[in-house]
């Protein structure tokens, strides 16, 4: 690839993000813009999970490493957020951010060690991953294990007040969704496309009809408040 053709693709990939921005703005309210660093440390990083509460499927973790002058007024919680902003938003933080990674837990592995374990051993599953050792970590929540030697703080609803960890938590949710759509392909029966594998009613009743899955977190308490004979001895055979 010439020269001139890399400045095109530069060029081309500048206005699509200043298109995407400006569309962005025209179509959703702008939140307040969240904080940008909590620490005075360049290589912060922001942490968050996606999947905690589903019922099937694993839980995803990122982390993200913004550059100091990282600006998206629309960035927020992804839990705010519809799919499609969450998409969007997703190409501007995968190019701009200086390193970002996501990593998984398996439902097997969250049976094993619970979901908080599971979730704190993603995010360090994904930190492992980033291109640049970060210097601080922020984490969203109020519980964290200490990642080697570097310092962290979690901050409680983090998403919805600093820009590095409400990244992760777009990143984190995109990835997951389409982990749980392409396992929705499988077992269609479930609805996971439109569920994303949370306990709906939906869910339930498929788990009380059709049993549960291979990717079905068997720790947890699938049908809920239901009790039935069938779905017992259905556990007891798989455990």
């Amino acid at each position: 690839m010439g020269r001139s053709e890399r400045q095109k693709n530069r060029l081309i990939r500048k206005i699509f993000i200043q298109k995407t921005k400006l569309n962005l703005t025209k179509r959703n309210k702008i939140t307040p813009e969240l904080k940008s660093r909590f620490s005075f440390h360049k290589y912060e990083c922001g942490c968050d999970e996606a999947g905690r509460g589903c019922l099937a499927g694993p839980v995803v973790a990122a982390a993200v490493i913004l550059p100091d002058d990282f600006v998206c007024p629309q960035i927020n919680d992804s839990k705010k957020l519809t799919s499609g902003v969450r998409e969007k938003l997703r190409f501007i933080i995968e190019r701009e951010a200086l390193a970002w990674a996501v990593a998984e837990v398996s439902n097997v592995e969250i049976d094993q060690m619970n979901i908080l374990n599971a979730s704190i051993l993603a995010m360090h599953k994904a930190i492992d991953k980033l291109s640049i050792r970060p210097e601080f970590i922020i984490i969203d929540g109020n519980y964290f294990k200490p990642y080697a030697d570097i310092p962290y703080q979690t901050i409680v609803k983090g998403d919805g007040k600093y820009l590095s960890i409400a990244a992760a938590s777009i990143l984190a949710k995109t990835h997951r969704d389409e982990i749980i759509e392409q396992l929705g392909e499988k077992f269609p029966q479930y609805y996971w496309q439109k569920n994303k594998a949370y306990p709906t009613f939906q869910h339930r009743e498929a788990i009380l009809k059709f049993g549960a899955t291979p990717y079905h977190r068997m720790s947890y308490n699938l049908l809920g408040k239901k009790k039935h004979k069938k779905f017992d001895n259905f556990k007891k055979d798989n455990q």
